[in-house]
């Protein structure tokens, strides 16, 4: 199945693969999903949608085994305090639903922001938009397709 991000890597001819898993709703966090994929946490990234207190809602990819950082994305984006959004509101502002937001084809374009940590891989897993499905590429192809700005975004999860 294509998915709206899958269409949009295709009209930019970006090469990638696209990989399915069973999904159950207890096991929508990115190390299960890392797990099913058959790929290291620190290579799937999961994608959150934040909203800065300037700049209004953006998304930001980072490992399935980090956490992000507000602070780092707040001075990244050009806003004094960052938060994310609520589950409730996820739909509403990206078309996607928990547990299948990806940074691509979004139904309103927002910034998207990378941790720079994807670089270390040579192919990275992120959702292609739905539940079940992923889509993994080159880090850099993702950087273009989605206007991302590279940042140290992550930390360790607690």
């Amino acid at each position: 199945m294509k998915t709206i991000a899958a269409r949009q890597l295709d009209q930019l001819k970006v090469s990638y693969e696209l990989r399915a898993y069973e999904y159950c709703e207890d096991e929508l966090d990115a190390v299960s999903v890392a797990r099913k994929v058959g790929m290291a946490p620190a290579e799937v990234f999961k994608t959150l949608v934040a909203r800065g207190d300037k700049t209004g809602v953006m998304m930001a990819c980072v490992p399935a085994d980090a956490e992000l950082d507000l602070k780092k994305l707040a001075a990244a984006s050009g806003n004094k305090k960052v938060e994310l959004v609520a589950v409730k509101e996820i739909q509403s502002l990206t078309g996607y639903v928990r547990g299948g937001v990806s940074p691509l084809g979004a139904k309103k374009r927002s910034p998207l922001f990378l941790d720079e940590s994807a670089l270390n891989h040579a192919r990275i897993s992120v959702s292609a938009g739905t539940r079940g499905l992923q889509l993994i590429l080159a880090p850099q192809d993702l950087q273009r397709a989605a206007q991302a700005t590279l940042v140290d975004l992550a930390k360790p999860s607690s």
